[in-house]
């Protein structure tokens, strides 16, 4: 059974940051695409970054130059280190394993983590 769980959300001002982590179990981490995602209150849920089985990296264009992806396949981590942050970046924050080495698709349900908070003030 895939277990994820996040940590490190929060508030800041803009221009802070923030690091995020996921501490994943239950499944074999190397070998399947992992992802950030993000939603805000009255929109749908959209793709931040993600990292496939191979270390490839894809970012949504808004948060290029300023959020980094990373992993540490031993301890079965994923990071998400945001800099520079908006307002507009304030929603929830979600970790996700897909059910996949390539990132194709959406990950299934019940292979997402409960969320942590980020609020970014006007």
């Amino acid at each position: 059974q895939v277990q994820l769980v996040e940590s490190g959300g929060g508030s800041v001002q803009s221009g802070g940051s923030l690091r995020l982590s996921c501490v994943a179990s239950g499944y074999s981490y190397s070998r399947y695409c992992m992802g950030w995602f993000r939603q805000a209150p009255g929109k749908e849920r959209e793709g931040v970054a993600s990292i496939d089985s191979v270390g490839t990296i894809t970012y949504e264009d808004s948060v290029k130059g300023r959020f980094t992806i990373s992993q540490d396949y031993a301890k079965k981590m994923l990071y998400l280190q945001m800099n520079s942050l908006k307002p507009e970046d304030t929603a929830m924050y979600y970790c996700a394993a897909y059910a996949n080495a390539q990132c194709i698709g959406s990950p299934p349900n019940n292979y997402w983590g409960r969320g942590t908070q980020v609020t970014v003030p006007s």
